[in-house]
């Protein structure tokens, strides 16, 4: 089972790369205006110093801010999925904050902090990434069927020991759901702040050096090695899933 889990994307992903570079060979795209795989190597051998370096800022920033993600939407869902008032009050201010593109706040924040530069980029990854934690903690929550709450408080249990024993497991499947979705939102945070911000650091940083001097196998590379440091990311948390919450995908096979 383990072997088919590696080798089945592993495989897709060679059949990606060949129909990738069938398509630029049959349609005779010069590498200046479309790149294929096998221009990537020489661009990621000529500045691997630089994707090692870039690619470490890029990844602890990104890092940081689902951190703060995690903490700030776990506990803005537990307080609206304790709380109908609170739910119906925050739900509108979320989604409408969450409906705005990303791309115009990016600008606001870096001349609201200039020079912040790391900060910058920690909080626009935290802001892109905390709303599907937080939706999806509280819809766990709020779901929580009440004969459980019922039964434990006539047992004399308090409401975090309802939380401990009953809410947050049951909870873990959705978080875990909704983490994975936000290891990739902020990873693009990371990027926009990156691209925008011009402060000379992360993989942003990189790919923007890479249009500029219309360099098409560097900026090529530069989202290679995004897809990778996401899939590594993603599977940490796939790891974290199955130690925490694997009992569900039990349940459900």
């Amino acid at each position: 089972m383990s072997l088919r889990k590696v080798a089945v994307p592993a495989i897709a992903m060679v059949v990606v790369l060949v129909l990738w570079e069938l398509l630029v060979w049959v349609q005779g795209w010069p590498n200046y205006k479309m790149a294929s795989p096998s221009d990537l190597w020489p661009a990621f051998w000529k500045f691997r110093w630089l994707f090692l370096e870039y690619g470490w800022q890029t990844l602890w920033r990104t890092v940081a801010g689902l951190s703060l993600a995690v903490v700030f939407g776990v506990g803005l869902g537990m307080v609206m999925g304790f709380s109908r008032t609170m739910r119906d009050a925050l739900y509108p201010l979320l989604v409408g904050f969450n409906a705005i593109p990303k791309a115009t706040v990016v600008p606001i924040i870096a001349l609201m902090f200039v020079g912040q530069h790391d900060m910058n980029t920690v909080l626009i990854a935290f802001l892109i990434s905390f709303f599907p934690i937080a939706v999806s903690v509280s819809i766990g929550l709020s779901t929580l069927e009440p004969e459980y709450r019922d039964i434990l408080r006539s047992l004399g249990a308090s409401k975090l020991t309802i939380f401990w024993k009953i809410a947050l497991p049951k909870t873990l499947p959705e978080f875990f759901g909704a983490l994975k979705v936000a290891v990739t939102l902020a990873f693009i945070g990371t990027n926009l702040m990156e691209i925008v911000e011009p402060h000379g650091k992360g993989l942003g940083h990189l790919f923007d050096s890479g249009k500029i001097s219309a360099d098409y196998p560097l900026m090529f590379a530069v989202l290679i090695a995004l897809a990778f440091l996401g899939i590594v990311l993603f599977y940490v948390v796939v790891f974290l899933e199955r130690i925490f919450a694997g009992w569900a995908e039990r349940e459900a096979t």
